[in-house]
């Protein structure tokens, strides 16, 4: 393994075909290598397990064969891994020296209701890379990149991560800004009836957009081809950003570090887009 290899999570979810395909083509056009890994967990020790253990290894790296196969032709460097174990534990280890971990999710869309399980939550809070996870939907008429930025450090990682890719596909790149007025008490705030002075809204609006103009100052130079624009809005971030990202083909975010691994929590803006993933969803630290 090297830091120019990709590693995907392999499983019988149609998604998991999804994250292939976009893990193929992204290794394709930055010359990586490709590592498809699949874990068969559910041992617990029982008398005779083993030999069924070892058959669903060797008809699980079958699959990853044939998986390798299918995509000979695109010209990228695949080798294939099968694990046994916990599979959160197992592809956090296999994202260690890797550049990037791709997974998919069984989310198909708000009609579909939140995506079952926290297998994909905990994987990306543990991971030891960026990771990005595929919703089972058809993004292949989507365009542009979205990124939320709340001017953190991690922000400016989310920030270097989507210009990068929004270049490779030759897409617009929107930066996203969602900023909330200051909380007033339910039982009869500063301004009960009349709600916010219009002036300290104009100044919320106003001053969100400079720190935004200030987080994204050098990518114009780094970029001169790119097309970047710039979003304020006033909302709740998960949900300006999943609003945008419903015709975008990825979206970026930024998480705190490795620390959450013990709680397995992200962040409250990360795991609500994940819950409800728009598209493509990539988060990095």
């Amino acid at each position: 393994m090297n830091r120019n290899s990709i590693v995907v999570g392999i499983t019988a979810a149609p998604a998991s075909r999804r994250a292939l395909d976009w893990a193929v083509q992204r290794a394709a056009d930055r010359h990586q290598s490709l590592e498809l890994v699949s874990v068969v967990g559910g041992a617990v020790g029982a008398v005779g397990e083993r030999e069924i253990v070892d058959r669903a290894m060797a008809a699980q790296r079958q699959v990853l064969e044939a998986e390798a196969l299918r995509i000979a032709d695109r010209g990228v460097s695949t080798t294939v891994r099968v694990d046994r174990g916990n599979p959160v534990a197992r592809l956090i280890d296999a994202s260690t020296d890797a550049a990037l971990l791709v997974i998919g999710s069984d989310y198909r869309g708000p009609d579909s209701g939140p995506a079952r399980g926290a297998h994909g939550v905990r994987i990306v809070a543990g991971a030891h890379c960026p990771v990005v996870v595929l919703p089972d939907l058809d993004l292949s008429d989507r365009a542009g990149v979205v990124a939320g930025v709340d001017g953190s450090e991690v922000s400016e990682h989310a920030i270097a991560f989507a210009a990068a890719e929004a270049d490779r596909l030759g897409e617009p790149l929107t930066l996203v800004t969602a900023w909330s007025p200051v909380l007033m008490p339910d039982h009869g705030g500063v301004y009960p009836e009349s709600g916010y002075p219009q002036e300290y809204l104009v100044n919320m609006q106003a001053l969100s957009q400079e720190a935004l103009s200030l987080s994204t100052a050098g990518l114009r130079q780094d970029y001169p081809d790119l097309e970047i624009r710039q979003h304020v809005e006033e909302g709740r971030p998960s949900a300006v950003i999943n609003r945008l990202a419903a015709s975008a083909r990825l979206t970026v975010l930024g998480t705190h570090g490795r620390g959450a691994i013990a709680r397995f929590l992200l962040g409250s803006i990360s795991e609500e887009v994940l819950a409800r993933l728009a598209t493509a969803t990539a988060i990095v630290r």
